[in-house]
């Protein structure tokens, strides 16, 4: 009887012998899709169900004190099940993805496969004021890095299923197959090549196409266009890219701050009554800060006039009065307190949502002024703003002006208004990149020297692991031996430098060939000279854990030619030669530029 190890590693050999990398990847990101789209449909409709179930009976008159309940059971039951079951940290999902692309040869965890989905439906259910799509994404890459640990495929490879996992999660949950794609090219991935390129394409349409299956092709939010593109509005756009990006910079830096708070807080249980306490309080005073906040959005991009929009004040100590502008500037004000205290206070969510939100906010308000103190004479239409908006702030908080435009364009319908929203996106793009270098999601690792940022070198470096430039030694010496010993061992060896360990073999130092050239062949001195007098400490030792590019950079910080490497303990490993690094960084270049 043919067990199930035999039987994979027959079907491994015949995919081997009939299918190429490259046509098997093809395969692969075809399943990438339609598992990261079921997950993102599960997720959306698991979040629907709880939040109906919670608030459907609220009333609209005046303030519901189960808003001040909701978000700490949604957090503790996070928190509950993160550490009893998970027990591990599944939170920043799109830096977690980053930094298994930079440190970790795209292996991320199995359990993220569905942890995600869980924990995020369960935050923001209960209110949590935070997004399903970072969740989602790092679910569809840890779909895609799972599948290529399972069918044994290279780094190479498996960097591209985690990329085309991504991209399929965003075509999926926004139902924007070119802004899945156009995301993992401008946020996550290092290069673009034609074998790149259709595996994600393949993974966003069959991401998008099962979804628009399921729940219709209609875009996410509907945007009726209130009036269309006039050269007379140009200022008024790069004015609100301004804004967006000014805003996107308190978003990033406040967020920044915030969760240093959380993270100098000692125990769980002092973060989890923090941020909880904190989120139900503002949820209390701004229901609209519950959830995703999507149907604001909605609100804002179709409503028809005052008595609409005041409908955004319902179920608030607001209904009623006629603040509109007040009580949407405070939920901008207050909007990064609410999403930091979600995750930090042990929930899980991304910010793809609360910049959709809040860029829809800034938009409105911008445009309101705008009419209301009549600048420069133009009208502008508050539909419209409200849309650039959200192009805007994602744009800025992101880094990512062509996944702006291109996920609006997508989540709208808004196609006629492309060339304002280019000019929104490059406006707050440039405006947060003069003050901030890197966007929120690789500022954790950058601020850590972690960061693989889009550069080839980098990328190839990426793709090497430690095993294939490690020299790995039979023999070894130890510190009482003597000189005799030493020329024993350098007459029946290529090498140049010889390992000096002690009994528990950890790494005490190096014996150097040119430095005993001059005695290795003097017999009358074999029983003079011991190995802890001919042996010289290297110029740093290197961690069986670094990555390859610190393994370069210690290389250029020293100019030695040849390092040990040592694991946690302190234990001999192997040397490492600088000339074996370039040997195989051309190989792993000549392979990737083939491509």
């Amino acid at each position: 009887m043919v067990n199930g190890r035999d039987l994979i590693a027959y079907l491994l050999r015949w995919r081997r012998r009939h299918l190429s990398d490259k046509n098997f990847v093809l395969l692969i990101s075809f399943f990438v899709g339609i598992f990261t789209a079921c997950a993102g449909l599960l997720l959306k409709w698991l979040i629907g169900q709880i939040e109906h179930l919670l608030t459907h009976e609220f009333i609209v008159e005046g303030a519901n004190w189960l808003y001040l309940v909701y978000p700490i059971v949604g957090i503790w039951l996070t928190m509950l099940f993160i550490r009893y079951i998970v027990r591990d940290d599944i939170g920043h999902g799109v830096t977690k993805i980053l930094f298994a692309i930079a440190r970790k040869q795209s292996r991320i965890k199995p359990h993220n496969t569905w942890t995600s989905v869980v924990a995020s439906a369960i935050t923001i259910g209960f209110g949590g004021s935070v997004g399903a799509e970072a969740p989602i994404v790092l679910t569809g890459s840890a779909i895609g890095s799972s599948l290529g640990q399972f069918c044994r495929l290279s780094n190479k490879y498996m960097m591209l299923l985690v990329g085309c996992g991504a991209a399929g999660a965003v075509a999926g949950i926004f139902k924007a197959p070119i802004a899945g794609l156009v995301f993992v090219l401008e946020v996550l991935m290092i290069d673009l090549t034609m074998t790149s390129l259709l595996p994600l394409l393949v993974s966003c349409v069959t991401a998008a196409g099962l979804t628009f299956a399921v729940s219709g092709t209609n875009p996410i939010f509907e945007f009726h266009l209130q009036d269309a593109f006039t050269v007379n509005r140009i200022p008024a756009y790069i004015a609100l890219g301004i804004v967006c990006g000014l805003v996107a910079l308190y978003f990033t830096r406040t967020m920044n701050l915030l969760e240093g708070i959380f993270r100098k807080l000692e125990g769980r249980y002092k973060k989890f009554a923090l941020g909880a306490v904190m989120l139900s309080l503002l949820i209390y005073l701004f229901p609209s800060l519950y959830g995703e906040g999507y149907d604001l959005i909605t609100l804002l991009l179709n409503g028809n006039g005052q008595a609409d929009w005041d409908t955004a004040m319902d179920r608030s100590l607001f209904y009623g009065s006629n603040h509109l502008l007040i009580y949407l500037f405070l939920i901008v004000v207050f909007k990064v307190f609410a999403s930091t205290a979600t995750n930090g206070g042990g929930g899980c969510g991304g910010i793809f949502a609360p910049s959709l939100f809040l860029g829809c906010i800034c938009g409105f308000i911008f445009c309101r002024l705008w009419n209301t103190y009549d600048i420069l004479g133009i009208d502008i239409p508050e539909r419209n703003f409200a849309m650039l908006g959200m192009c805007g702030l994602m744009s800025g908080v992101m880094h990512a002006p062509l996944t702006g435009i291109f996920l609006i364009a997508e989540l709208t319908g808004g196609y006629a208004l492309f060339m304002p929203l280019m000019i929104v996106a490059t406006g707050s793009y440039l405006t947060i990149k003069s003050f901030e270098p890197h966007s929120i999601y690789a500022m954790r690792l950058a601020q850590r020297g972690e960061l693989l940022t889009h550069h080839t070198d980098k990328s190839i470096l990426t793709l090497m692991s430690m095993d294939s430039v490690i020299q790995h030694y039979e023999h070894v010496l130890y510190p009482d031996m003597n000189l005799g010993d030493v020329a024993a061992q350098v007459s029946g060896s290529k090498n140049h430098v010889f390992p000096v360990v002690n009994k528990q073999m950890q790494f005490v130092g190096a014996v150097y060939l040119d430095d005993i050239r001059h005695l290795v062949f003097r017999t009358e001195l074999y029983r003079e000279f011991a190995v802890s007098q001919l042996m010289a400490q290297p110029e740093a030792l290197l961690s069986v854990n670094d990555s390859m590019d610190v393994v370069v950079s210690v290389f250029d910080r020293t100019g030695a030619w040849t390092l040990p490497v040592v694991d946690a303990d302190g234990v001999f490993v192997g040397f490492i030669r600088k000339s074996t690094v370039l040997t195989v960084y051309r190989q792993v270049l000549a392979d990737f530029s083939n491509d």
